[in-house]
């Protein structure tokens, strides 16, 4: 056993005034998901006289009672298209997630009908994108609550292209031999029509579902034929005539049973309980106050190790070396991980020593957590001697090449290529999450204000730079306010450049649960087959 001893002052101002900033950073985030839910809520009377659940209501039902659901992406979209990221927070759309259904794993795809429709905005369609990659990496079936009033025109040329992605997405999970099942509870039109078609299994709702490529309208203004919408693509007609439905159901709640009872009859792997483990020694309502909301003041990860992993029991490697990264092997929830941190910038050794190790738990098969917290690599003369470029690009080879499940939580700054090279969103982990506290950008606002300000100076002399003395300040001003708003945790989960903000107390669970999740998809046999099923 390698316990870790805590050094935090949890009783001192520093921690006090780091929990508080984290506690309404967090807030802010959670508010801004009730308002997503709160207005989504506030159709249940026009829910209700349809005789429907609301879409949060067929999720829960969907879901085994008391399982874990851990919804992705809450925020996609925020402050974006038609989200004003105020008083209409949209969350893209639709609720994503990874839940479990008739005790198997499911990623659950539901369309946010409540909120405009459910149409399709170009975050929405990046966030259903984001869950189709999850179900094929983590091997998961997958379960669509459809009904959507297809893409909004209004944005169609950012949506068209690459929404044919969805539907080549579709073909190849079912290729590959993962379940995709769709639970049709109204219209799935238009190019939307091909998203249950291209299920292995469809639901269907009678007088609700309606899956047909053209409408009324479009039919009447076409080829000048009168149709109603029963006729042209209702569940009748799909479950007796076409054969595109398998099961016709009743309302809802009926249709959600059928695909609950659907999964209990597939033969597919249970999901496994998490592993029972020991605690950390230390609460993990401390993690609060470890991480300063300030990036630009210390802190030493091995605070948030402590506080995250079995018994707090942690293997340093080469403790004695680049002591700005830490590597080491631990626990989580069972789970033998890697652990790479920051305490500060990368140095050239740090860059060698976290390769070295990335590669030693790929040989040995340990999946990866990077927990980020880097103003980048160093920089400098010193730095740039030492080789900063030369063994950083080796630690950036080894991150993007390890074949072992990769997990990101980016605790504070995730700055330049430090950003890379501890496995940001642009080298594909399985799962990234951040904190309230995460920020993340090619550079700090200061910074870049700081480099822009010196080679605007550079080009001006005498009475020309005296004169434009006040124009360079209010530059500086303005890119400094920019890009510190454009780094926020809010603005980068909006573009999705993580799977969602979590409540730093949170964070032992997710990853454990997001380990349960790699295991059983590294042990899971697919039968795959070549173009996917066909409805015949």
């Amino acid at each position: 056993m390698h316990p870790l001893t805590s050094h935090l002052q949890s009783a001192s101002p520093a921690f006090a005034a780091n929990a508080g900033r984290m506690q309404a950073l967090l807030d802010d985030v959670r508010g801004l998901e009730l308002r997503i839910v709160a207005e989504s809520n506030s159709r249940r009377e026009k829910f209700e006289q349809r005789g429907q659940l609301l879409p949060r209501e067929r999720v829960a039902q969907l879901l085994d009672p008391g399982s874990d659901f851990l919804e992705l992406c809450t925020l996609a979209g925020l402050g974006m298209h038609d989200d004003d990221g105020r008083k209409s927070v949209l969350g893209g759309g639709m609720i994503v997630g990874v839940g479990t259904v008739a005790a198997k794993r499911c990623v659950i795809i539901a369309n946010d009908s409540a909120l405009k429709g459910g149409t399709i905005s170009p975050m929405g369609l990046k966030k259903f994108l984001r869950a189709q990659e999850i179900a094929a990496r983590c091997r998961l079936p997958l379960v669509y609550l459809v009904e959507s009033g297809g893409a909004n025109l209004l944005y169609q040329s950012e949506i068209f292209v690459d929404g044919g992605r969805s539907f080549a997405n579709q073909a190849r999970l079912s290729a590959a031999g993962i379940p995709q099942i769709a639970v049709v509870h109204g219209a799935s039109t238009a190019g939307g029509a091909y998203l249950p078609a291209l299920c292995d299994y469809i639901v269907l709702v009678r007088e609700r579902s309606s899956i047909y490529l053209a409408g009324p309208p479009l039919v009447k203004a076409a080829i000048g034929e009168e149709a109603s919408e029963e006729e042209l693509g209702g569940a009748e007609l799909h479950a007796h005539h076409t054969g595109l439905g398998e099961y016709l159901c009743e309302d809802d709640a009926h249709a959600i049973a059928v695909a609950r009872d659907l999964l209990d009859k597939l033969r597919w792997q249970a999901a496994g309980a998490t592993s029972a483990a020991d605690p950390p020694r230390y609460p993990p309502e401390q993690l609060l106050g470890v991480v300063p909301v300030d990036d630009r003041q210390g802190y030493d990860v091995r605070e948030v190790v402590a506080r995250l992993v079995d018994a707090s029991d942690f293997l340093e490697f080469k403790a004695g070396y680049s002591a700005d990264t830490l590597c080491g092997h631990a626990r989580i929830h069972g789970h033998i991980v890697g652990l790479i941190g920051n305490n500060g910038p990368i140095q050239p050794s740090g860059s060698l020593k976290t390769a070295q190790f990335i590669q030693l738990c790929d040989q040995s098969g340990t999946p990866l957590v990077f927990l980020q917290n880097t103003t980048g690599y160093m920089v400098g003369t010193a730095a740039e001697r030492d080789g900063a470029v030369k063994h950083g690009a080796k630690m950036i080879q080894a991150v993007a090449n390890a074949r072992v499940p990769k997990l990101t939580v980016v605790l504070g700054g995730s700055f330049g290529a430090g950003n890379y090279g501890m496995c940001g969103r642009g080298f594909d982990p399985h799962f990234i999450f951040a904190w309230p506290t995460a920020r993340t950008a090619v550079m700090g606002g200061a910074q870049a204000a700081q480099v822009m300000d010196i080679v605007s100076r550079a080009k001006l002399a005498g009475a020309a730079l005296t004169a434009a003395e006040g124009a360079l300040r209010a530059q500086s001003d303005a890119l400094r306010q920019r890009l510190d708003h454009e780094s926020t945790a809010l603005f980068g989960t909006a573009r999705l450049w993580d799977d969602g903000i979590i409540d730093p107390r949170d964070t032992r669970r997710v990853l454990g649960l997001c380990l349960d999740i790699l295991a059983e998809a590294g042990s899971r046999t697919l039968h795959p087959n070549t173009f996917g099923i066909a409805r015949l």
